[in-house]
């Protein structure tokens, strides 16, 4: 038996959706609403989230040279390859801030995001040391050249974990795709929609929002599946807490009694 979709509701949702994630676009938002159990063709999801004008606004891309790329040899496991890239933002009160960022190669998973004033090599070490404890051992780390990252404390690290650092080519950031990839994301998503206050509010939204990144956020190249639940389905991991699709003020109420598929008739 078909439902057919009370649109007013869905528009209502579509709409809480897109502001609790206002650089989505509607495919990533028909994943949220899929997982809810609302079910609505997306050529007529395409429509009602251009009439609401929720579009995102994309960015033209630059042109850049066509010069054959040597790329980085495939993973085709978790914890074979890390990359990891600092970020600059600031403080309301101007001060400026660094961003330590780590994702895995293969699965997407960011097994951290450090912020502080200053990250020096001793921090660095001190993050990957817990990155690992609760992640696991990667047999190689993507770095680029800044001082925290060609210090002599840092390369004695990794030769006692057994761990490759692999340099990329200064002004050749491509090198560093997947890090490159990431930061994108978290400027876009979490960076460019919010202004610290503090600190320790800096660290507070954007763990929340890596926890988020890794347990909800599809992503298209696993299938729009998360890392946690990409993970788990292809049995390299646990399967993750249940999180909403939304920030706790915009979530809606679980009931006890699973509600009907919602499907569009036609």
């Amino acid at each position: 038996m078909r439902i057919r979709v009370d649109y007013p509701k869905l528009i209502v949702r579509l709409r809480e959706l897109a502001a609790a994630r206002p650089r989505f676009g509607y495919r990533r938002l028909g994943v949220l609403l899929r997982r809810e159990g609302t079910i609505v063709n997306h050529k007529r999801l395409l429509r009602i989230y251009q009439a609401e004008g929720l579009a995102v606004r994309k960015k033209k891309r630059r042109q850049v040279a066509r010069a054959p790329r040597v790329g980085k040899p495939e993973v085709t496991a978790p914890l074979e390859r890390w990359s990891m890239d600092f970020m600059s933002d600031s403080l309301a009160d101007g001060r400026s801030i660094r961003l330590l960022n780590i994702v895995d190669d293969f699965s997407r998973l960011a097994p951290a995001i450090e912020v502080d004033l200053s990250l020096p090599a001793a921090r660095v070490i001190r993050v990957l040391d817990q990155a690992i404890e609760l992640h696991g051992k990667p047999k190689g780390i993507v770095v680029d050249n800044g001082p925290e990252l060609t210090s002599k404390a840092l390369d004695a690290w990794a030769y006692e974990q057994g761990i490759t650092l692999h340099f990329f080519r200064p002004g050749k950031p491509t090198e560093n795709a997947y890090a490159e990839n990431f930061n994108g994301r978290v400027r876009e998503e979490c960076l460019n929609q919010h202004h610290f206050a503090s600190l320790a509010e800096a660290r507070a939204i954007l763990e929340d929002w890596r926890q988020d990144y890794n347990a909800v956020r599809p992503h298209t190249s696993l299938g729009d599946l998360s890392p946690e639940m990409y993970l788990a389905a292809e049995g390299w991991g646990h399967a993750p807490s249940p999180l909403p699709n939304t920030p706790p003020q915009l979530a809606q109420p679980r009931l006890d009694i699973p509600e009907p598929q919602l499907e569009v008739s036609h």
